[in-house]
């Protein structure tokens, strides 16, 4: 039986996380769950042994989606050992190895890993007789499936690769625009050049906006594009991969602008640093298509403690923003909002946070690129190439002032 606090409701943290685990909430079957997949506010979820290479998309409806993936498999690829390659802009369904027997009340929602969104692999969970994705109804029980479509590179994964992540909650709990305010008010959640954002400042509609960063650094590098015709990305290595054959630089224009080309996905920085609190949970909601020829961001969950210090030796940290143009050429200005957050209350406060000793890759992030690439270098005189880390971003914003 799980047991929650009587009288509350949120977002589930790590401690009741383990607890559902127990109660077989969340059930692996004969595998074991990983105590380093539970996040402060999440699970990471893993991928069974078999992807179906499928000709189209769906939502199974009145079926199981066991029963309506029969009617479009192409292709069956087996993950274990070495895995497979998923090819671009082709859909895949695999089996997660979780499944749910979720209580009355308790609902779930998916997103995907922030280093799964970096590379442009579009995921989203399906559950059996349902007609939305990544939403999970309460009470839900059954399998958890999930649709991969690699759009810039092609890409390996094997079994127990974690693409997406998986949060339960009780009830709708997001806050309001005020509730933010007051939210801010108490401990500062948004940062722009080194200062808190004044309360005043804040842009509110349903929840928190951030803009671009495009003043960059020192050669006026603001982000990547994605190369196309690019080699395999092996997902299943950290650090492993080049840059270079993947990734070009973008550096902006007088003006601190940039045009984005139709189609090409980019990785861009945030202006402002975010702080996210022990006692919320964040995610950033996809960009409302009505302010722009653009999407940004493909939503993605940020887990109590990004970007918090409790010390308040730094100041939040910035966030990594996915974006690709639709149909025409798309010019964007520093400053331009470009994405929000939308805020939940915790049950309670998790025993962990993000970034603290738990293997977190993105805490004081300074620019896009995700875990699988390897860190930037500089060539000495000699001929030797060291690693450099980029400059923190309040680095960044001094150096393009000085300009």
């Amino acid at each position: 039986m799980l047991r929650l606090p009587e009288g509350k409701t949120g977002v589930l943290p790590n401690q009741h996380l383990e607890a559902a685990i127990a109660a077989q909430v969340i059930d692996a079957g004969k595998y074991t769950i990983p105590h380093e997949n539970i996040q402060p506010a999440s699970l990471d979820l893993r991928l069974g042994d078999v992807a179906y290479r499928i000709r189209c998309s769906f939502l199974p409806g009145s079926q199981s989606v066991d029963r309506r993936v029969k009617d479009y498999i192409i292709d069956e690829l087996d993950l274990r050992r070495e895995g497979a390659v998923l090819e671009t802009n082709l859909p895949y369904l695999v089996p997660l190895k979780e499944r749910l027997t979720l209580p009355q009340g308790m609902r779930g929602k998916a997103n995907p890993k922030s280093s799964t969104g970096r590379v442009d692999v579009f995921t989203r969970v399906i559950t059996d007789y349902s007609a939305r994705f990544d939403e999970i109804e309460a009470g839900y029980k059954g399998q958890l499936y999930l649709e991969v479509v690699p759009l810039s590179f092609p890409v390996r994964v094997r079994e127990d690769s974690s693409l997406n992540q998986l949060r339960l909650s009780t009830s709708h709990s997001q806050l309001a625009d005020e509730e933010i305010r007051a939210e801010h008010r108490k401990r500062p959640m948004l940062f722009a050049d080194g200062r808190a954002v004044p309360d005043g400042d804040l842009a509110l509609s349903a929840g928190l906006f951030l803009s671009l960063n495009l003043r960059g650094d020192v050669q006026g590098q603001v982000g990547y594009r994605a190369r196309g015709s690019a080699p395999l990305l092996d997902m299943t290595k950290t650090g492993f991969a080049d840059r270079e054959p993947f990734w070009e630089a973008v550096h902006r224009e007088d003006g601190h602008r940039v045009v984005l080309s139709p189609k090409n996905f980019y990785l861009l920085m945030s202006r402002e640093a975010v702080t996210i609190p022990p006692s919320l949970a964040a995610e950033m909601t996809a960009y409302d298509p009505t302010s722009g020829e653009l999407r940004t961001h493909y939503a993605g969950f940020f887990d109590p403690g990004f970007g918090y210090d409790p010390a308040g030796e730094y100041m939040g940290a910035t966030a990594a923003l996915e974006v690709r143009a639709h149909d025409v050429p798309f010019m964007v200005e520093h400053g331009q909002r470009i994405c929000k957050l939308t805020f939940e209350r915790m049950l309670e406060e998790p025993t962990l946070l993000y970034g603290q000793g738990i293997g977190s890759s993105y805490q004081r992030q300074s620019e896009a690129l995700g875990k699988h690439f390897r860190s930037a270098h500089v060539t000495t005189r000699h001929g030797e190439r060291l690693p450099v880390e980029p400059p923190a971003a309040e680095q960044l914003e001094l150096l393009s002032e000085g300009e």
